[in-house]
């Protein structure tokens, strides 16, 4: 006898995920339900999909609504917003996890009072990050040409007069705000690089820790550093924290870099002192808010460099901060 077929249920998920898996014809799913937001990296879905009921969608689609009510467990990265009114929407909630490593977009009291449990993946992008950051510094101090065709001896000669570096960085000073995680791993390698490394940090951070870091004063750091690049967490306290105050004592030919929050800078204030000070570069990854509005008063200054939130963007860091969902189906499972 031919074994009978048994129906696939087929999930569709973000950059075309696909996850397949069998179960017995008629027989309803008991399986724990965890609805799935935003990307994650097929192997992680695919692991979560092996072992509960996963359905993808964002909140407001229709597979998202009829999972709610029934979900315990939602996984979510960067632009799903778990608050109060989404959490009155998942009445049998248990885990929340953000794939990702700042918990800007969920309140973790909320949560607290329902009973449910947050995870995030602290240090699965710290690599990526820092990787970008340097990357940033590169292009805005040593700036490169790439040849697609023969050029005759003049125009080789004019080339190397033209592309010269003016600033070597073993003669400037690098300034980090906020020495955190990825802060201590930007010191490490500015440090090797050649800068001298200034920073500044709420908190005392132990001598070991600084990787040759020195520490400053915010206005001083500000005022004295050729390269600042912002590395604050997400509290609500460092919201404007860079306002016109700082941002007036930087350099006239600083370079300013901020991969940490797009609220934690002052952009009309950024954008006067680009304005007034054509030397000065700002290269800026994150925003407020995101995507970037008709609104940012950036937009179109030249020396404005805005990306749109690339610093965690490799599929390393993509694939580690995804498996959060270990532990959300650790704090579910039956």
């Amino acid at each position: 006898m031919r074994p009978r077929k048994r129906k696939v249920r087929e999930l569709s998920g973000f950059s075309g995920f696909r996850a397949r898996f069998p179960y017995p014809a008629g027989v309803p799913d008991s399986r724990p339900t965890v609805i799935q937001t935003e990307h994650l990296s097929p192997g992680a879905a695919a692991w979560l999909a092996d072992r509960a009921h996963l359905v993808v969608g964002a909140p407001g689609s229709e597979a998202f609504e009829a999972a709610a009510p029934a979900a315990t467990g939602l996984v979510v990265r960067t632009y799903t917003k778990v608050d109060d009114a989404l959490l009155a929407r998942l009445p049998s909630l248990r885990a929340v996890g953000r794939a990702g490593v700042g918990l800007d977009n969920v309140d973790v009291d909320a949560c607290a009072r329902r009973g449910v449990r947050v995870f995030n993946t602290p240090d699965a992008n710290t690599q990526a990050v820092v990787e970008y950051v340097t990357c940033l510094v590169c292009d805005a101090l040593r700036p490169r040409v790439f040849l697609e065709a023969p050029v005759d001896r003049a125009r080789w000669d004019e080339l190397r007069q033209e592309v010269v570096a003016h600033r070597q960085m073993s003669e400037l000073r690098l300034g980090i705000l906020g020495l955190g995680r990825i802060g201590k791993r930007v010191a490490q390698v500015a440090r090797a690089i050649g800068f001298d490394v200034a920073y500044h940090d709420l908190a005392e951070v132990p001598h070991d820790l600084r990787h040759g870091a020195k520490p400053f004063g915010l206005e001083e750091l500000f005022a004295t550093s050729d390269v600042v690049t912002v590395h604050v967490d997400g509290r609500e306290s460092n919201r404007g924290f860079v306002g016109a105050w700082l941002i007036e004592r930087l350099k006239p030919d600083a370079v300013f870099l901020n991969t940490s929050r797009g609220f934690v800078v002052d952009h009309a204030a950024l954008a006067r002192a680009l304005r007034s000070n054509p030397g000065m570069l700002a290269i800026l990854d994150v925003h407020e808010p995101e995507p970037i509005d008709a609104t940012n008063p950036l937009l179109g200054l030249p020396n404005a460099h805005l990306a749109p939130h690339l610093a965690s963007r490799t599929d390393a860091a993509m694939e580690a901060m995804s498996w959060v969902v270990r532990d959300v189906w650790d704090a579910i499972k039956p």
